[in-house]
């Protein structure tokens, strides 16, 4: 495995969004998947945060999609 591997901080810089967005994803049920080093440390793969970008493309506004808000909810 040759990519880098991101923080946390490094994957939500990537994604645009905010690390405690990222935080609460991991509480709710992970749907940006994440990799665990260790007790604490939690870490990213490039391509999959990519793939995840790219799983969220939509062709119109009235495509299905889960709402940021339904992350926080939980």
């Amino acid at each position: 495995m040759n990519a880098k591997l991101l923080t946390t901080q490094q994957a939500a810089d990537y994604l645009n969004v905010s690390k405690a967005f990222l935080e609460r994803d991991r509480w709710a049920g992970a749907q940006i998947p994440f990799i665990k080093v260790g007790a604490r440390a939690v870490r990213y793969q490039p391509a999959t945060l990519e793939a995840f970008v790219q799983s969220r493309v939509k062709k119109s506004t009235s495509d299905q999609c889960v709402p940021a808000r339904k992350l926080r909810e939980k």
